[in-house]
């Protein structure tokens, strides 16, 4: 008789266990980092200068003796010069979207964008996926623009 309530203790300890791991939810899906960086790297805009494109009008390797992290990714620089300016706004020089690809964030999801492929708008540096996409985003910037502009940061999930 004594054997009944130590297997109703046993019975009880189990469900709470049971009821314990079902009440732990998967882990969710791990979203996408804000700034774009190429797969095993943490360099934003492939390591070039984001102030360049806005300087020279054109893509210009950065240095890693002029370096700087923001929002998780590391950013470089061709001079002291660029480094302090990004430092002082990097709003105004981090490419729009993190640097995914424009095209794919105004058509609602996620796509590397590549420092090769881009364009100056607005004071605004945007990138694309490759040239025959921002032949597609060119078709309407504004329009593209504004739908990225809704799109994002939702579409990092």
């Amino acid at each position: 008789m004594n054997a009944k309530p130590h297997m109703l203790k046993g019975l009880v300890a189990a469900a709470a266990i049971a009821l314990a791991s079902a009440c732990v939810a998967p882990p969710a899906p791990a979203r996408e980092a804000e700034i774009y960086t190429p797969l095993l790297s943490n360099l934003a805009v492939s390591g070039y200068d984001a102030v360049a494109y806005f300087d020279q009008g054109k893509p210009v390797m950065g240095q890693a003796q002029f370096e700087t992290e923001w929002k998780g990714a590391k950013f470089r620089f061709a001079s002291a010069a660029h480094l302090a300016r990004f430092k002082a706004n990097p709003a105004a020089y981090a490419p729009q979207y993190g640097g995914y690809c424009a095209w794919a964030v105004s058509q609602g999801h996620t796509a590397k964008g590549d420092p090769k492929v881009w364009k100056l708008v607005g004071g605004k540096l945007y990138l694309n996926y490759d040239a025959s996409v921002q032949q597609r985003w060119e078709r309407d910037v504004p329009g593209n623009i504004s739908r990225a502009d809704r799109n994002w940061p939702r579409v990092l999930r």
